[in-house]
């Protein structure tokens, strides 16, 4: 099929309505644009993307029924359960509407795992769907695992050898398990549970690449009674797209272009939902000044709790520090970490961070928050080597893990390993590439369907 007829095919994709799931999704529709492909992107109100910064995407809004004081107050279970709940007569309003008035036939719903209200909605039109995983594969595993440990009763642990518990997931203890922010795990059960039991789908995607997770997703094709395909790094396929819910502040370019090469640690570890206790923010600020290197530390407005922005941080810090430090509210993160002055990122190592550190080169210092993080913080550190783990956010463990990685030796090695993993990605982004050919793979897939 030529790419005009494909142009009479529209695709509509369905992110979950968080920084971490909304970018690789507007990603995946751009790639598949360029394919030809006609893209609409169905979207909450809650933090909805800004449609002028993609042109060549139509949109539907759907009802999600959340206050602004139910998106803080309830915790990101409740809303992902009340998000599903009152999404679907809106999105199936959507759809039947579009069919009706649209003379593109919808080829696909393509949905976030976590929207499993949009599958729903396209079994019961008849439509294709596909699944968009946006964690790692080995995250995927370890989920399911976890899940049947709370069914099973051992979580919360007690009495338990835990991580003889976890001995089927091969170097992941059980503090690497993505468990949730809160303990409240019934409702992280029920999350778990419709996102990772049988569902419908015709094709899952992962955003990772074959060279950093090929058994992984070797294990999980044999099991699965689907196709799987990993399209890898998404910001790598498709590096136009601009995708932050939060506006950048560029003014940290030019302070690294005064900075010397690999001299600068990179900081942000709160995303776009973690936050942070005065403590540990103290900690983090001393542990900086202590290890005399040059840093550029993004600081969201509002991830310090009982702050507005940095007002808790300590006195007498940023005089300490002066000229070796660098403060924003929201970095431009791709561009920050592919200029020549950073030398390493301390991260949650949420899962598009991790990417693009990858796929950058740059070395890491890991310090998860919670649920995928802690598996992806397992990984960079201990199989791919890429990075260090902060075990304490404590000033003198910070000064010497931050001189490990910028001065010592170990930290060369560290680097070294790091900018091969970054020429093996970039392979497989090149035509060729593992992820190049399972996009045109996937194009050719739905056109067969």
């Amino acid at each position: 099929m030529g790419e005009q007829a494909q142009k009479t095919l529209r695709l509509v994709l369905v992110p979950f309505p968080y920084q971490g799931h909304i970018s690789p999704m507007l990603q995946l529709g751009a790639a598949l644009h360029s394919k030809g492909f006609s893209i609409t992107i169905a979207h909450t109100i809650c933090n909805s993307p800004n449609s002028q910064n993609h042109p060549n995407f139509s949109f539907l809004r759907l009802s999600d029924g959340l206050s602004d004081t139910d998106i803080e107050s309830r915790g990101l279970a409740a809303n992902l359960l009340a998000i599903n709940d009152n999404c679907k007569e809106s999105f199936q309003w959507s759809l039947e509407q579009l069919i009706m008035e649209d003379r593109k036939t919808i080829s696909c719903v393509i949905s976030d795992e976590l929207m499993y209200f949009a599958e729903d909605v396209a079994n019961n039109l008849k439509i294709l769907s596909i699944i968009l995983r946006t964690t790692s594969a080995i995250t995927s595993l370890a989920r399911s695992f976890l899940l049947k440990l709370v069914e099973g009763g051992h979580v919360p642990l007690q009495g338990f050898a835990s991580d003889e518990l976890v001995a089927r997931l091969p170097l992941l203890r059980f503090k690497d398990l993505p468990c949730p922010l809160t303990e409240n795990f019934k409702s992280f059960a029920v999350i778990v549970a419709r996102a990772y039991n049988k569902r419908t789908c015709s094709a899952i995607i992962w955003n990772t690449i074959n060279c950093l997770e090929q058994s992984t997703l070797d294990q999980i094709q044999k099991e699965s009674q689907v196709r799987i395909f990993a399209i890898g790094p998404m910001h790598k396929i498709t590096p136009s797209i601009s995708s932050s819910l939060i506006k950048e502040d560029r003014s940290c370019i030019s302070w690294l272009d005064k900075q010397p090469h690999n001299s600068v640690v990179y900081v942000s570890i709160s995303g776009s939902i973690a936050s942070l206790y005065e403590k540990e923010v103290t900690e983090m600020a001393w542990g900086l000044a202590n290890s005399k290197q040059a840093f550029l530390w993004a600081i969201r407005p509002g991830s310090i709790r009982g702050s507005d922005w940095i007002e808790l941080l300590p006195n007498g810090f940023q005089d300490a520090v002066g000229d070796k430090g660098c403060i924003v509210s929201w970095a431009p993160q791709k561009e920050v970490l592919a200029h020549p002055a950073v030398g390493g990122f301390w991260s949650h190592c949420g899962w598009n961070s991790t990417l693009e550190s990858l796929a950058q080169g740059v070395p890491m210092i890991c310090k998860p928050c919670f649920g995928d993080q802690r598996v992806n913080a397992r990984y960079a550190s201990h199989v791919w080597k890429v990075g260090l783990e902060l075990e304490e956010v404590e000033r003198g463990e910070i000064a010497r893990v931050v001189r490990r990685l910028i001065l010592c030796e170990e930290g060369k090695e560290i680097r070294a390993r790091a900018k091969k993993l970054k020429q093996k990605i970039d392979v497989s982004t090149r035509k060729g590439g593992s992820s190049y050919d399972s996009l045109n793979q996937l194009a050719n897939f739905i056109l067969s369907l």
